[in-house]
């Protein structure tokens, strides 16, 4: 009866033990992220109308915006998914295509690529890192600058026509201490109208003939900018200093019958620029000059030279809010003298514009901007040998984000 009674007494032990060993927790088991995990989606798609109180529809901008002028009408200007993420500790992959690229005056809407490029960390902070791909070349505050953050609706003539469509494909490299890397993110974060993060030094090579074309010739161009944002005062100030050069070759496909070239067609393309911002807090200032040498149409002879250009801008800001509504009243003014590489006969161009406008963010994921322009435009080519055009117009963008 004793045994019987121990082993009883033994049997209930075990099963209270095995009990309370059931009903504790787990310990929890980390769960490494799939990379599927690790890929962000978004976006923001653009649509204006040109053509109010318009009064000269002889007035262009083929680089700027094409609805501009005679047969422009609604028009889809950005349609822009982006997909992004950091893989790995050191490895950040970015593409963005534009569902909004013309495949010609009558073809409208292609899906383009835009950006295809990938950040490899030297160090586990990422503070030095090469960017491989096809990406926005580091010239130029307003050329770096997202349209989806940007005031005016186009980019300035005198520095976007020293890289269109602001990209190219090479390899370029970045560094940036981590206090600055987070000074470049949280200017976007706020809507002070930042150009995002490209280094405090930044230096590569890139082909040198636009985006989404190939290589022609031998020459890559190559690129370096420096650039300090300082805090001071709750102010944001950022001066930069940034240069490039190369040999550029135009394509037979941007020629006109009867115009002199090169025999191979090839011209000096390098610039200066020097920048200067003021973040909106609430008043801010954008400021940028530069001058180089750039093949330009002369219609004196009839033929594409090599000459000086300069130009630049300047964008006075404020940004208010009331409620949980943002304002942002701006004026630009913008001066270039020079010639347009990827367009007809490489356009000679001179341009004086004012630019009056105000963008109203009513809720985060929407935006409406309203801009008025005085414009006075000379851009020939060898068929258009004196043409100058003066006008104003009220120009509209909606923009939603996701």
């Amino acid at each position: 009866m004793k045994k019987y009674l121990i082993a009883s007494v033994a049997i209930l032990i075990n099963v209270v033990a095995f009990a309370q060993i059931s009903s504790a927790p787990a310990t929890p088991v980390e769960k490494k992220p799939t990379w599927y995990e690790k890929i962000s989606i978004r976006g923001y798609s653009q649509v204006r109308y040109n053509r109010l109180f318009e009064s000269n529809p002889k007035l262009k901008c083929e680089q700027c915006d094409r609805s501009l002028g005679e047969n422009g009408g609604f028009f889809l200007r950005r349609v822009r998914v982006i997909i992004f993420g950091q893989i790995s500790e050191r490895a950040y992959y970015y593409i963005q295509p534009d569902f909004a690229s013309s495949a010609s005056t009558t073809g409208l809407h292609f899906g383009q690529l835009r950006d295809m490029y990938f950040d490899i960390g030297v160090d586990k902070n990422n503070e030095y890192r090469f960017r491989i791909g096809q990406s926005k070349v580091p010239y130029g505050f307003e050329n770096m600058q997202s349209s989806q953050n940007r005031l005016p609706l186009d980019r300035n003539d005198a520095l976007n026509s020293s890289v269109p469509n602001e990209r190219d494909l090479g390899v370029f490299f970045y560094w940036a201490p981590k206090s600055k890397r987070h000074l470049f993110s949280s200017v976007i974060k706020e809507g002070l109208k930042g150009s995002g993060d490209y280094g405090i030094f930044g230096i590569g090579i890139y082909n040198g003939q636009a985006a989404n074309r190939p290589e022609v010739n031998d020459d890559l161009h190559v690129v370096a900018r420096l650039t300090y944002p300082i805090e001071w005062k709750g102010q944001i100030i950022e001066p930069s200093l940034q240069a490039y050069t190369g040999d550029y070759k135009i394509g037979t496909d941007q020629l006109s019958t009867g115009v002199k070239v090169r025999k191979d067609l090839t011209y000096i393309d390098q610039r200066v620029a020097a920048s200067l911002v003021l973040y909106p807090k609430p008043f801010g200032i954008q400021a940028e000059y530069n001058i180089g040498k750039s093949p330009e149409f002369n219609k004196a002879n009839d033929s594409i030279e090599v000459q000086n250009l300069k130009g630049g801008y300047v964008t006075l800001s404020y940004k208010t809010n009331y409620k949980s509504q943002l304002f942002y009243p701006f004026l630009r003014y913008q001066y270039f003298d020079g010639g347009k590489k990827l367009e007809r006969d490489a356009r000679s161009y001179n341009v004086e514009e004012l630019e009056i406008g105000l963008e109203w963010q009513p809720i985060p994921s929407f935006e409406l901007t309203a801009m008025y322009t005085i414009s006075n435009r000379r851009f020939e080519d060898f068929t258009l040998k004196n043409n100058s055009q003066k006008g104003n117009l009220l120009r509209l963008q909606a923009q939603v984000n996701f």
